[in-house]
């Protein structure tokens, strides 16, 4: 496999992959197209942190062992999302690059704990953007993973919550202007999210066409064999044949 580190200076950085492992086939489905892609990296929840606690929880750790295996098979690196301090140390030994979701952005005892855990290592650490954070929060946020020694930080923009939401089809506002102002106050790697941004399939393209004309250094995207049959984010998750649409469409 090609470093990780060298990868990440390439640009764009694109991840890809289901919002959830549901399937040893499902996750196959994706992970078995991206080494023709030339993407490297693969996406997927086993640990989801819901809205509703009635929602699909995810595997856990079983989910993400079954996702680690797939993944090395093709060649990849995985992205997995650890929520909580007594997942980690289990957990993490299956995750090549560990992000830590919008939700868990101000849990700082969580960052503290994954910077000291991954200090020796400088395993990559995939910060998003609370979806009611600054990026001042967003930043002071990361210096708790500093502290503890890992420098290794990729910050993502995933949308915001502001007064549109109460009539407006997207599920989040896109802070595409953010990516500009976000490069200019950090040395870390900034990628967007275009389908937590959007909530719907049909703005993916469009939304990360225009974050990287932007500048953003590269895009996280859901994408699952049968969106409408996944157990969560079914309407954001592109098909293989959009994804596809979506690299030609960036001159990838």
């Amino acid at each position: 496999m090609a470093d990780l580190n060298l990868i990440f200076n390439r640009r764009p950085i694109l991840i890809t992959g289901p919002c959830t492992y549901e399937s040893k086939n499902q996750f196959t489905a994706v992970a078995s197209q991206l080494p023709n892609l030339n993407i490297n990296f693969i996406r997927g929840g086993a640990y989801k942190p819901r809205t509703s606690p009635e929602s699909f929880q995810g595997y856990g750790l079983d989910g993400l062992k079954a996702m680690y295996k797939i993944a090395k098979r093709f060649k990849l690196y995985l992205v997995s999302e650890i929520m909580d301090s007594e997942s980690l140390k289990l957990a993490h030994p299956y995750v090549d690059v560990i992000q830590v979701g919008s939700r868990n952005m101000s849990s700082f005892g969580l960052l503290k704990k994954i910077g000291k855990l991954t200090s020796k290592s400088q395993k990559p650490i995939l910060l998003k953007r609370g979806f009611s954070s600054t990026l001042k929060e967003l930043i002071s946020a990361s210096k708790y993973i500093e502290k503890e020694g890992n420098n290794n930080i990729i910050f993502c923009l995933r949308g915001i919550r502001t007064f549109e939401q109460i009539d407006s089809s997207f599920r989040n506002t896109p802070d595409l202007a953010s990516i500009i102002e976000l490069k200019e106050m950090t040395k870390y790697p900034v990628i967007f999210d275009p389908s937590h941004s959007a909530g719907n399939s049909r703005y993916v393209i469009p939304i990360s066409r225009a974050a990287l004309t932007i500048g953003s250094d590269g895009l996280i995207i859901e994408c699952h064999p049968k969106p409408s049959k996944a157990k969560s984010d079914n309407n954001q998750q592109l098909t293989i044949a959009q994804l596809k649409d979506l690299l030609n469409s960036i001159n990838y």
